[in-house]
């Protein structure tokens, strides 16, 4: 007998592979409501209830589901957007739980919902074993409305699935061809999972987590201007740099002159995992809501440039914003030198 879970740890995503890190990244391991994912990043099939929760608030596609392609297909194509969870009657295409929503995905339907219907149906969450996941989704929704509040709508109707229920009308307008009316995403045949071997073992990265590229492509062809969390740079900064070395995103770089320090911002590439934040330590850094246009989230922003300041006594560069300039060394050894002239 064999098993196997419709999600799995992608390693060459995960952040932790990309860029080691002093602190490694542990969300979806802390998020999962049922303890599926083991301190290697392994998930157990027979805990796993696939409510998508790991691969919501993982910010790199580190945790990655096998039909996640289907379903931003669906989502382009469908002349209306109908999701359903397992739980709820059929009425279009299954999503695990509205925990699988992350915030990139929320803020894509409510751009889509600008000229299409967007609805999403759900059973009793309250009775649902993934509740927790759900709460999750409902949370992350939430925050983007509260940044956003005159979004387009997207309708959340709750119609559980009593087992006689047929699925609705518009059902068979907009269900894609390739989804089966029989199965749901829970209910995979061993011919399905067999196709699933190949990527399951497979470890080539890709640097844009696919929630991501498709709310990029809902938000182009749109004159919005979005509230989205991007990085701030405060006086603080020393000009160390080290926030640029740890990116594991690339999405902070810096370039170098023989003495001044340019740091570049690409929120595109950012995935908001705020370790450039956490290793600041002067806490120069922080990620605060922004209203940014497309050109300016998916180009480059100059976040900071600043002189290198040099010890005044030895000549060593200093990373403090201490006065007068003084490298540790210096300042320990003789609190009475002479500077230098």
């Amino acid at each position: 007998m064999f098993n196997t879970c419709q999600f799995v740890y992608h390693r060459g995503n995960c952040l932790n592979n990309k860029k080691p890190f002093a602190t490694p990244c542990r969300l979806c391991i802390d998020n999962c409501p049922h303890q599926a994912i083991t301190k290697d990043y392994d998930i157990k099939a027979k805990l796993c209830t696939e409510c998508g929760a790991c691969t919501a608030i993982c910010p790199s596609d580190g945790i990655v589901d096998h039909d996640s392609d289907k379903l931003y297909d669906y989502l382009s194509t469908a002349e209306q957007i109908q999701l359903n969870c397992p739980q709820a009657i059929p009425t279009g295409f299954e999503i695990p739980c509205l925990g699988v929503m992350d915030q990139d995905l929320w803020m894509a339907l409510m751009l889509e919902a600008q000229k299409k219907k967007v609805e999403i149906t759900t059973g009793e969450c309250s009775r649902c074993p993934d509740k927790k996941a759900c709460a999750q989704g409902v949370k992350m929704f939430t925050e983007v409305h509260k940044s956003w509040p005159d979004h387009s709508p997207v309708v959340i109707t709750v119609a559980p699935d009593d087992g006689k229920s047929k699925s609705l009308p518009l059902n068979k307008k907009i269900a894609p061809s390739s989804q089966s009316e029989k199965t749901g995403w829970r209910n995979l045949g061993r011919e399905k999972l067999e196709e699933m071997f190949p990527g399951m073992t497979s470890d080539e990265a890709y640097p844009i987590p696919h929630s991501r590229l498709f709310f990029v492509e809902s938000w182009e062809t749109k004159n919005e201007i979005l509230p989205l969390p991007a990085l701030n740079i405060g006086e603080g900064c020393t000009n160390c740099g080290v926030c640029a070395a740890i990116c594991p995103q690339g999405a902070l770089t810096k370039k170098e002159s023989h003495d001044e320090l340019t740091l570049i911002y690409e929120p595109f590439k950012c995935v908001r995992c705020q370790r450039c934040v956490s290793v600041c330590r002067f806490k120069a850094l922080t990620m605060e809501n922004k209203r940014l246009s497309f050109k300016l989230f998916t180009g480059k922003i100059l976040l900071h440039q600043g002189k290198y300041r040099y010890c005044i006594k030895c000549g060593r560069q200093v990373f403090d914003n201490q006065e007068p300039p003084l490298c540790i060394a210096c300042a320990t050894s003789d609190p009475n030198f002479q500077p230098l002239t």
